[in-house]
Formats: C-alpha cells, sequence, structure tokens
C-alpha cells in the first residue's frame, strides 16, 4: 500500500489538528528527556567520582548509543511504521533514566547511557519523519514549532529538573516526576502517531534508496549547523572567560543567549518561513551565522561576543528544520530513508564537531577554529543555492 493510500484508509488524517499535537508532544518529551539528563550530570560525576577525561568518555556513550540507533532507524521506520518506533523508544530511555539517577558504577553507568541514547536517537528520527508528513499533507510550514517544543522540553528538563533538586527532591525521585510526564502525554498523543513509516512498495514506484547530490549537500548543511551549536555549547564558556575576560561563574551566559535567541526563532519560524521561503531562510541562516561568529572573534569585551552568540542562534535556528522538510521533498528515497540520512549525518556534527574545533584551537587558537565554523557557514548559503524547493 503507497503512502497516499495509508493516509486515505486512516481515521485521522496526516495533517490533521491531532497529528500536529502529537507531533508536538513527542518532540518536547524527548527533549526534556535530554534535558533532565544535563542536570543529573554533576550527581553522576559524584557518584562514579569521574574525573573530567572520564566524565568525557563517559557522556560519549550517549552520542554513540544514538548515533548507532540512528544509522538503522530509516529502515527500522520504514518496517514497523513511526508510532511504533516513537512509543518503543520513549519506553527505552524512560527504563534507562531512574538507572542514570542511581547507578555509582561507571561501567553500569555507561551502559544505561548508551541504551538512554539509543532511544533518543530513534525518538529523533522517528518523530522528525513523523513531523516532515505532517507538514506534508498540511502543506503548510510546522517544522521549525516541532523543533521549537524540542528546545522548550530541554528547558524544561534542565530547569525543571534543577528545581526539583534543588527543593530537596533526590535524583531518583526527580526522574519519578519526569517519567510519570513523559509516559502521560505519549498515551495522550498515542492516538495522533502515525501507524505508517513512508515505506512504499516497489511495484508502486518506490524508488531505490540512494541519495543524489541534494540530500548529501542536505546532510553536509546540517552536519555544519550542529557543529556550530556544538561549539557554541562546548567552547563558548572556554571562549568568553579565557579570551574575553568573562567571570567563570557566567561561562554558561554564551550557549544561555544562543539557545534563548533560537528558540524564539524556532516559535516564529513557521511564519518566517511561509514569509520569507525556504531558500532565502537558508541564505540569511547561512550569512547571519558568519556574521556571529566574526562579532565573537572581532569583537572586544565579553558583550558583543555574547551578541554575536544569540546572533548565530537565530541564524542556525530554522536551517535544520527547512533541511528536514526538504529531505522529505526528495523523490530518491523514501521519507524515512532520506530524513534518517540528514539526521543522523547532522548528528555527527554534534559529535565529532566540539572535538575537531578543539584540535584547530590546539594547533592554533580558538579566534582560528571560530573563523573555520564561520567560514564553514558559506557552504550553507551558497549551498542554498542548489537546492530543490
Amino acid at each position: 500500500m503507497s503512502l497516499s493510500s495509508e493516509i486515505a484508509h486512516n481515521d485521522i488524517h496526516a495533517g490533521s489538528p491531532v497529528r500536529r499535537v502529537a507531533t508536538r508532544a513527542i518532540f518536547f518529551v524527548t527533549g526534556m528527556a535530554m534535558g533532565l539528563w544535563a542536570a543529573l550530570v554533576p550527581y553522576a560525576q559524584l557518584r562514579t567520582h569521574s574525573e573530567a577525561g572520564d566524565l568525557g568518555l563517559l557522556l560519549l556513550c550517549l552520542g554513540a548509543g544514538s548515533l548507532l540507533s540512528m544509522l538503522g532507524s530509516g529502515r527500522i521506520i520504514g518496517k514497523f511504521g513511526c508510532r511504533a518506533v516513537i512509543v518503543a523508544a520513549v519506553i527505552l530511555y524512560c527504563l534507562m533514566l531512574p538507572l542514570l539517577a542511581v547507578f555509582s558504577d561507571i561501567w553500569l553507568l555507561a551502559l544505561s547511557l548508551f541504551i538512554f541514547g539509543m532511544g533518543i536517537g530513534l525518538a529523533d528520527v522517528a518523530v522528525n519523519v513523523q513531523g516532515t508528513l505532517v507538514e506534508q499533507a498540511a502543506d503548510k510550514p510546522l517544522m521549525s514549532g516541532f523543533h521549537c517544543l524540542w528546545s522548550v522540553g530541554g528547558i524544561a528538563g534542565a530547569g525543571g529538573g534543577a528545581l526539583l533538586l534543588s527543593a530537596g527532591i533526590t535524583p531518583l525521585g526527580s526522574t519519578f516526576f519526569a517519567v510519570v510526564l513523559v509516559i502521560a502525554l505519549t498515551a495522550y498523543s498515542y492516538r495522533g502517531m502515525l501507524p505508517f513509516g513512508a515505506h512504499e512498495d516497489p511495484e508502486e514506484g518506490q524508488p531505490k534508496a540512494r541519495p543524489n547530490f541534494r540530500l548529501v549537500l542536505m546532510a553536509v548543511m546540517a552536519m555544519i549547523c550542529f557543529m556550530a551549536e556544538g561549539a557554541v555549547l562546548d567552547w563558548g564558556g572556554v571562549f568568553l572567560t579565557q579570551d574575553r575576560g568573562l567571570a567563570l561563574e557566567h561561562a554558561g551566559w554564551g550557549f544561555a543567549v544562543f539557545a534563548v535567541a533560537m528558540s524564539l526563532m524556532r516559535l516564529t519560524g513557521d511564519a518566517i518561513v511561509s514569509a520569507l521561503g525556504r531558500k532565502r531562510i537558508l541564505i540569511i541562516g547561512g550569512v547571519l551565522g558568519i556574521a556571529g561568529y566574526l562579532m565573537v572573534v572581532l569583537l572586544p569585551g565579553w558583550i558583543l561576543p555574547l551578541c554575536g552568540f544569540a546572533l548565530v542562534g537565530i541564524g542556525a535556528a530554522n536551517i535544520v528544520p527547512v533541511l528536514i522538510t526538504l529531505a522529505g521533498q526528495e523523490k530518491v528515497m523514501p521519507v524515512n530513508m532520506a530524513v534518517a540520512m540528514v539526521a543522523t549525518l547532522g548528528y555527527l556534527g554534534v559529535l565529532g564537531g566540539p572535538a575537531l574545533i578543539g584540535f584547530i584551537a590546539h594547533l592554533s587558537s580558538l579566534y582560528v577554529a571560530f573563523s573555520a565554523v564561520a567560514a564553514a557557514f558559506l557552504v550553507i548559503t551558497f549551498g542554498a543555492y542548489k537546492l530543490k524547493y
């Protein structure tokens, strides 16, 4: 049965409000789970007595688990459908969250983080596939709003977790509240999840799953955007404190202004995409990314570089949502395969980008490393002219 036939035979149309609410809810709860883990990291370090290097390797397990599950996610979603994969992924990371709050053995914690990452990775790809199909059926931009809910979920998880922990709730108790909320929202959204995954039968015209130049270019552009985000997260505070004189206790301000700017832009992103078009969003986003990083490396003090990080957040906010949408429109691969490819290769930017920046900084300086990120945004700016809209 083809995708269009499956939609027609479903009791809830793919573009209906019920589908949109369910998609937003899963974006939110997955972001919240990641945000809660961020609040639990210091407690995990204390329990395991980890040094900075050990903690870095421990955190790499999360990324490795996510990447591994994303590699095969396209075929899994095509076979079992978005609903089944999302539910399985949510169950997986909900089972792991309490273990992340109590394990003191570093190897058990590493294994739990790896499995937790697998659940997050599967959920991320499946909900992006669902979001793409819902957006296509609605025939209007929705993806930026979906991604905004992931960011809001991350803020809610980190901030809510911090509030619970500061109120004297144990890490395990905090995860209990989060898991209950995640399960409740997932159950509420179940009917709105798509039972199919966009995989069509070959006899009805399904193309072979081979990426073309545009899909590869989109994946590279997504990787650059994720790398820019990872650069702010991992190196922004170091640069501001060591090279711009910001107080150490305020080191997190760089990523904070970046994240707030990105969330606000995604909140209005669908309207902006409708007004300007996807091509202009990519071009303008690339230009703003270049300008933001140049402000960071060229302007004195710490206030103007902070504004530069905010500008990067504004520019990068809608690039990945637009790329996911465009990937889903390519006809050389089914939607589930195309979206999974772009999301997976893009995720490599989060994993490898900060390490690459650290390597460049080691050979020269963070000025040069951030300048290289600014130059990389040129690929997004000029690559926008090669894509199909």
